[in-house]
């Protein structure tokens, strides 16, 4: 019984604490969220350019204009 008692209570001695490696305190915060997500607002800009300067040659710069939306099958 005795050796049952220490097994147990080393266990959750072993167990106690936070698993995994230690975070460094640079990379936590809002600070440090705030960074991220400019950067990747930054490059969703960037390809949104990019996109926005390649045209889709399909069209061949074609306007077509469509009729004003209309109420179907009300009574």
């Amino acid at each position: 019984m005795k050796a049952v008692v220490i097994l147990v209570s080393a266990g959750l001695l072993i167990s106690c604490g936070v698993a995994g490696a230690p975070v460094p305190p640079e990379l936590v915060g809002v600070a440090p969220t705030i960074e991220k997500q400019k950067r990747q607002h930054a490059l969703e800009a960037e390809r949104q350019a990019t996109e926005s300067a390649e045209q889709d040659p399909t069209l061949g710069n074609q306007d077509i204009d469509l009729s004003p939306p209309q109420p179907v099958g009300i009574r």
